[in-house]
């Protein structure tokens, strides 16, 4: 049996189906914007898209993590 997500990427299925978007739209989205910053990027995500602050900061730690910091 496979273990359970964790972390971040344990939001991602409710984020899909909130949203309508697949994960990898909303990682190319924060990877494409010229914010660099955590926080700026998930208040963004708040202002810009109409994402909750757990689903936000889930996506933006999560494709960070993933880019070294960028």
């Amino acid at each position: 049996m496979a273990d359970a997500v964790k972390g971040p990427a344990s939001y991602f299925p409710s984020i899909e189906k909130k949203y309508g978007r697949p994960i990898a739209e909303w990682k190319e989205l924060i990877l494409s914007s010229p914010l660099t910053r955590h926080m700026e990027l998930v208040s963004w995500l708040k202002a810009e898209h109409g994402l909750g602050h757990g689903h936000a900061n889930a996506l933006v730690a999560h494709t960070l993590a993933e880019a070294g910091g960028r």
